[in-house]
């Protein structure tokens, strides 16, 4: 099994301090076709390239990686094991797991999220799809970029191995936060919306407000199909609370919890008295399917005022159009704060445009949700 060195791709200058990523991948010839769709971009090194979990933990301190991308299935020492051992290393080194679409791997991966990896990615099941994937590749490089900027925050002032000049740059004053009073109707419908590190923001928000929701719960979180299966089985179980992936055509009920599943947008209709859930294989929204904001849309057209809406990590900023429609029809969007998100991305987006009522840690939402839910009840 190979282990490279630091990358030498030419056209980049020395202070351009790139992110480096390490590459764990037990086919030499994935690890090589990854390396090819890295290299093309000018701002992320290759700086380690090895084929098993053993051979990443030994070499994680040498590499000073950025971001690992960890597969699961690999001889020696698969990826889960290997996960918490490089975080061991490295507290704050971000994991993207990376996995073919079946069961067992979703279920590993959702095991992976909850022990501390950042995020997944899906792994093509043939090698020619995973090197004509511009899907693939789109995805795995932003979170590349997206992950690799988060763990340069979390080590700014921190002693580290290595000093760049771009550690010297100024950084940009952060966007002023201007809150908005929360609506004073009563709530009929909480929606959240979730991206990477969602999965473990959304198991600690849902055990936070417990198995007694009153109302109906929509949760778009971007993940693909076989996932989304997992992960709501995830909630049931860890939460209490009775969530599945949501069906076209079932009516809305208080006290459930809906997901909507991998490639399906989640709207909500109204039919007369009832609220009825509709699938839609629509085109992707910010590149994605399920999408935040077509579900936020729909439930400030079925409720007007009566939504809360939280937001939670993740990259890009699905959610702000939807969020504005909230927001217009006289409903609550809240946002979770930047220190205890894993991407700023989505939750900083709507925190920033003047919609929000509330930015908080993870741990505080739960509370303002009861308290949201519970006044007028």
């Amino acid at each position: 099994m190979d282990k490279g060195g630091p990358n030498t791709t030419t056209g980049r200058q020395a202070g351009d301090d790139p992110i480096r990523v390490m590459l764990v991948d037990d086919s030499a010839v994935v690890r090589g076709l990854i390396t090819r769709m890295i290299e093309a971009e000018t701002d992320i090194d290759v700086v380690a390239s090895v084929g098993n979990g053993q051979l990443a933990v030994s070499g994680l301190a040498r590499a000073d990686a950025d971001v690992v991308v960890l597969d699961i299935e690999m001889p020696v020492m698969d990826g889960l094991t290997a996960l918490p051992k490089l975080l061991e290393i490295d507290p704050d080194v971000k994991v993207i797991m990376a996995s073919t679409l079946t069961l067992r791997n979703a279920e590993v991966s959702i095991r992976a999220l909850q022990a501390g990896a950042a995020d997944y990615v899906p792994k093509p099941t043939a090698t020619r799809d995973l090197s004509g994937g511009n899907d693939f590749r789109r995805e795995l490089i932003e979170k590349i970029r997206s992950l690799g900027g988060a763990r340069r925050k979390a080590r700014a002032g921190r002693p580290s191995r290595r000093a760049t000049p771009r550690t010297l740059l100024p950084k940009l004053p952060p966007k002023p936060i201007v809150l908005r009073a929360a609506s004073t109707m009563s709530v009929d419908v909480l929606a959240i919306g979730s991206s990477t590190g969602g999965p473990q923001a959304l198991l600690s928000l849902l055990r936070g407000i417990g198995p007694n929701l009153r109302v109906p719960t929509f949760i778009t979180q971007h993940m693909p199909a076989t996932f989304t299966a997992v992960l709501a089985d995830h909630i049931a179980r860890t939460t209490g609370l009775a969530c599945a992936e949501a069906k076209d055509g079932e009516i809305a009920m208080a006290g459930r919890t809906y997901l909507a599943p991998g490639n399906f947008h989640m709207v909500i209709e109204r039919k007369g008295v009832n609220v009825v859930v509709r699938l839609d294989s629509g085109p992707p929204e910010n590149y994605c399917r399920p999408s935040v904001d077509p579900m936020l849309r729909s439930l400030a057209r079925a409720y007007g005022g009566r939504v809360l809406t939280a937001i939670l990590t993740g990259m890009g900023s699905d959610g702000l159009v939807g969020g504005r429609a909230v927001a217009a029809a006289g409903g609550t969007v809240i946002a979770q704060d930047e220190a205890t998100s894993v991407v700023w991305g989505m939750p900083g987006a709507v925190a920033t445009d003047g919609i929000c009522s509330a930015v908080l840690p993870l741990s505080q939402i739960a509370p303002f949700v009861t308290k949201m839910i519970g006044r007028a009840r």
